[in-house]
């Protein structure tokens, strides 16, 4: 059974900031719907989140044989735009029925600050980590992510209009190997409501992303997919909630193996404000 996985999320771009707006009402069938213009988000002190992340690692046919929660709390709206990280923790599971072991703490994590906008993927950056720690080098990234879809391009997104926002990238990922976007495409797709905010929702996906590692003495080749939702308050900027899918499919060699192995891994994760907007 494999011990450690990675799923690697990439496209990690400097988050941007969005200002406060409201999107005006809808009269009728024939108005027309607009996002604002102003990027600036409103924050008003520290806000909490948690990212939780469930790796699924399957059979050919889908059965799961290995699950693996990775929870972490992060803060932004810190001063100077830093953000902190805490109460990361890891669970693993057999099966898709079997409950999960006692969390075992990441404490390294508690405490790790840096600025929002900062290169995450430069070299020394987890400088802190073990060398295995992927998952949690995921929460990082992942996060990195959704502000950067939820502040970069909103003044460049139209209703139901796909939004390419990057194609055929690649990102070096320090001591690891490489990740290549293949399109990367944005879409605001309607407007809702989580925890008492009138939201944009965006949909971002991208498919068909060769991944390469080598990192351990593991090796992989495999192809990404991944795609989610995000729900922005229009009135803070604030980022309400946050879906995550990702699915890995390729081939991984262990330092134990003497020869590639097939692999698929699909991972699921939520991220949700632990305290209410302002």
């Amino acid at each position: 059974m494999l011990n450690r996985m990675i799923l690697l999320t990439a496209f990690f771009l400097p988050a941007l900031g969005l200002g406060a707006q409201q999107l005006p009402p809808q009269s009728g069938a024939g108005s027309s719907w607009t996002l604002p213009h102003d990027t600036a988000v409103r924050d008003n002190g520290p806000r909490t989140y948690r990212l939780t992340v469930i790796y699924n690692t399957t059979g050919p046919t889908g059965q799961i044989v290995l699950r693996q929660r990775v929870t972490g709390d992060y803060t932004r709206g810190l001063s100077d735009g830093q953000v902190e990280w805490n109460n990361v923790t890891e669970e693993n599971a057999g099966g898709d029925t079997a409950p999960f072991a006692p969390p075992q703490k990441s404490a390294y994590m508690d405490g790790f600050r840096y600025r929002g906008d900062a290169d995450t993927l430069a070299p020394g950056f987890f400088k802190s980590f073990p060398d295995s720690a992927y998952f949690e080098r995921n929460l990082s990234w992942d996060t990195q992510m959704f502000e950067t879809f939820a502040r970069k391009f909103l003044d460049k997104l139209e209703l139901n209009q796909p939004l390419h926002v990057v194609s055929e990238q690649d990102v070096n990922l320090p001591q690891m190997g490489t990740f290549h976007n293949r399109d990367v495409v944005l879409e605001w797709v309607g407007r809702s409501e989580r925890n008492g905010q009138e939201c944009a929702l965006i949909d971002y996906r991208a498919f068909f992303n060769p991944v390469q590692i080598a990192a351990g003495g593991m090796t992989m080749n495999a192809r990404s997919d991944y795609w989610g939702e995000i729900w922005i308050s229009l009135a803070t900027r604030q980022i309400e909630y946050a879906t995550l899918y990702e699915e890995v499919a390729g081939q991984m060699k262990l330092p134990s193996q003497d020869a590639p192995q097939p692999m698929n891994i699909f991972r699921i994760g939520s991220f949700e404000p632990l305290t209410t907007g302002k």
